[in-house]
């Protein structure tokens, strides 16, 4: 397996984890961005109070997209092994 092979193997699992991890990031930016707003606008500085909602959100999150994720996952790990005998010879 060359350099080059190499490089398009870890640029692909490097997309694919973005792609993975892109609902929760979005869903922990949103919350985190209406949380800081509220504490800006009501004075109130508690750190209880943005840790908790993205905990929450991110759950609720990874609960609802684990399917696709999982799919998703499983899917590019079988192109993956598929398409292995490329790189061995």
């Amino acid at each position: 397996m060359g350099p080059d092979q190499t490089v398009e193997i870890l640029r692909r699992v490097l997309m694919e984890s973005m792609l993975l991890s892109l609902p929760m990031l979005l869903a922990t930016c949103v919350v985190s961005l209406v949380v800081s707003l509220l504490q800006t606008l009501t004075s109130v500085q508690e750190q209880t109070l943005t840790t908790v909602p993205r905990l929450v959100v991110v759950f609720i999150v990874a609960m609802v997209t684990l399917p696709w994720m999982v799919h998703r996952a499983v899917g590019f790990t079988l192109r993956l092994l598929s398409d292995f005998h490329r790189y061995l010879g």
